[in-house]
C-alpha cells in the first residue's frame, strides 16, 4: 500500500501544479482579452460619434435651400419662365 502511495503522490502533485499553472494562464488570457475588448468598444463608440457628425454635416450640405442659393449665386441658374417651358406628349 505504501509503495502505491509513493508512486501516486508525485503524480498527483504534478497534476495539481499543472492545474494551477493552467488557471493562472487562463486568468491572464482573460485579462488580456478584456483589455482588448474595452479598447475596441471605445473605438466603436468614437466611430459612432464621428458617423453621426458626418451624417449631420451631409444633411446640412444637402439642404435644398442651400443648394438653390448656390445654384442661383454661383451658377446663375433661374427658374424657367412659362415661355421657356414646353410640354411633350407621347
Amino acid at each position: 500500500m505504501t509503495a502505491r502511495l509513493v508512486l501516486l503522490l508525485p503524480i498527483l502533485l504534478a497534476l495539481v501544479l499543472i492545474s494551477a499553472i493552467a488557471v493562472v494562464w487562463a486568468r491572464h488570457e482573460n485579462r488580456v482579452l478584456f483589455v482588448q475588448l474595452t479598447k475596441l468598444q471605445s473605438q466603436r463608440d468614437a466611430l459612432n460619434v464621428e458617423f453621426g457628425r458626418l451624417e449631420l454635416e451631409k444633411a446640412t450640405w444637402a439642404e435644398p435651400s442651400r443648394i438653390e442659393t448656390i445654384a442661383r449665386s454661383k451658377m446663375g441658374m433661374v427658374n424657367p419662365t412659362a415661355a421657356d417651358t414646353r410640354l411633350i406628349r407621347r
